[in-house]
Order: C-alpha cells, then sequence, then structure tokens
C-alpha cells in the first residue's frame, strides 16, 4: 500500500525541484524527506528517482504516480470532507493564507467569532502575498485562500476551486501631504513606492499608469508591505496607490484621492473540501467581518 503523506511529498518534489525546496515548504528536514521519498520508492516495488548531480529527477514511473497522487489526494479530502459534514461537528483544522490588510481586517475579527462559536475548531493563519496564497491553495499548503482582483482583471479560474467575493475597496492615490497633483497623469515624472516585481500591487500600479496617462512609472522603492509604502508616502519619499484596508486617509501626512480604480477581494476554496462545516464556519464569520466593514 502506499502512503498518501509520502504521495504527497512525491508531488512536491515534482512540483518544487529539489529535496531542500520541499523540506522548507512544508517545515520538515532534508534528511525526513529523503527518507520518507526512499520509503515510498520501496512501496512503490519501481525506481522513481534517477541522480542527475546532485539533485533527484523524476522517473516515467514516478511521472504517473504523481498524476495518480492527485486523484488520490483528492478523493481523501473530499471524504474526509463528507464524514465531517455527516458527523455535524465545527472541529479540527483549518489552514487560512491571506495578505496581510486582509489578515488585519477581515481574518483578525473573523477569529475572534470563531474562538467563541467553536472552541473545537483550530484556524491557522499564513501570511502571504495574494499569489502566494492562491499557489498554496493549489498546492494543498492551506485549505481557504483570500486574493485579490484589480480593476476589470481577472485572476485564473482553474477548475475545481470555488471563488466567492469577500469585500469590494476603492483604490487611492496617496501623495506626500500638500503635493499639488490630482490625477494620476499628472506623475509621470514622480518617484514611485510600489510591489516587488510580479506582485498583484505592480500589476495594478503598471496598469493603472498606462492607463491613465500611458507612461511607465519610475518605481525607486519595492517592498511587500502596504503600511511601508504608506510610510515611504508620508515622509515625502514617494506616490503610490494604497487600498482602502490599508487605512492610508488615518495617516495625516499624506493627501489621499480617488482613482476610480476598484480592487475585489474573494475567498478561494478547493471544491472537495466545500462540505466540511468547519471550512463553511470560515467562509461565514469572513463575510461577516466583511459586512462589518461596510
Amino acid at each position: 500500500m502506499l502512503d498518501l503523506r509520502r504521495l504527497r511529498l512525491l508531488r512536491e518534489l515534482h512540483a518544487r525541484g529539489t529535496i531542500a525546496a520541499v523540506a522548507e515548504a512544508l517545515s520538515y528536514s532534508p534528511s525526513t524527506v529523503s527518507h520518507q521519498l526512499s520509503e515510498l520508492q520501496r512501496e512503490a516495488g519501481v525506481p522513481l528517482f534517477e541522480r542527475d548531480g546532485r539533485r533527484l529527477r523524476l522517473t516515467e514511473a514516478a511521472h504517473v504516480l504523481v498524476g495518480h497522487a492527485d486523484v488520490l489526494l483528492t478523493r481523501m479530502e473530499l471524504a474526509e470532507a463528507e464524514m465531517a459534514a455527516a458527523a455535524g461537528a465545527v472541529a479540527g483544522t483549518v489552514r487560512v493564507s491571506a495578505f496581510q490588510t486582509a489578515a488585519i481586517s477581515l481574518v483578525a475579527p473573523a477569529l475572534a467569532r470563531l474562538a467563541d462559536r467553536h472552541p473545537e475548531l483550530r484556524l491557522e493563519v499564513t501570511e502571504v502575498e495574494p499569489d502566494q496564497a492562491f499557489d498554496a491553495l493549489l498546492r494543498r499548503e492551506c485549505d481557504l485562500a483570500i486574493c485579490d482582483e484589480y480593476g476589470g482583471q481577472r485572476r485564473p479560474r482553474p477548475r475545481g476551486l470555488t471563488f466567492e467575493e469577500l469585500y469590494v475597496e476603492r483604490v487611492r492615490l496617496v501623495l506626500p501631504r500638500g503635493h499639488p497633483a490630482t490625477r494620476l497623469r499628472d506623475l509621470s515624472e514622480a518617484a514611485w513606492a510600489g510591489g516587488q516585481p510580479g506582485t498583484s500591487h505592480d500589476r495594478l500600479l503598471m496598469l493603472a499608469c498606462t492607463n491613465a496617462g500611458g507612461f511607465v512609472p519610475d518605481i525607486r522603492h519595492r517592498t511587500t508591505d502596504l503600511l511601508v509604502l504608506l510610510a515611504l508616502v508620508a515622509t515625502g519619499g514617494a506616490v503610490t496607490l494604497l487600498p482602502d484596508l490599508s487605512r492610508p486617509e488615518r495617516e495625516p501626512s499624506v493627501t489621499v484621492r480617488d482613482t476610480g480604480i476598484s480592487r475585489r477581494v474573494l475567498t478561494v476554496v478547493r471544491n472537495d473540501g466545500l462540505a466540511r462545516p468547519a471550512l463553511t464556519a470560515v467562509r461565514t464569520a469572513l463575510n461577516e467581518a466583511a459586512s462589518d466593514l461596510g
């Protein structure tokens, strides 16, 4: 019999490429990952790995097994969800991946509700960028991801996932206090602060400036922390775009102007876990926290 936990390690090795990367992602030691993969190869009874320098390369048999691993893990999660639904108990662990401002304004208030209502429920929260949260959900490293979409841009909608709109907010142009600009197009020569390359904030900034005035922003400062972006603007070092959840209007040293751009905050879950009462409880508490924001 093949061990499902070892099959997950095989799938992670396929996705990440090295034992060290698998160990870091799953909080194991490399020696533990290596040992468990060796045990999986023994269980399979066929070679699953070949040495390629210092790396392990998956054999053709391993690639076949990876395909079956996805199906088996999906069926196992579905079975667990259906058993939990039959029992009706809101218990167990739900892992949530959320970006910073959503974790502060939506997840934290939901935690308080859940602690009162369902003391047997364990909620584990990891703060990551929206793109990373989405990837973590696909890799089954979390059960619910909170992601975002700016303007009319939509994320891919892979099969097997359920997307639900949680909150819609405005995106603001944030300037040092007293700055004369009123529109994005006035800032083609300004110093900008933005997200790291490839992040959703970076894509927002590039798209907004292109649409507003056809210019590429001069991004001199980069961070994934929206509160750092706000601080950079407050000290006069840059201008930026920030959504309402980052509360730029509370900073007295900045001027905030509307852009006409919106950000949708979404919850994303795998369909095979939808039947879990615990996951339903978390989604309900998040929606209530969003409603409280108005």
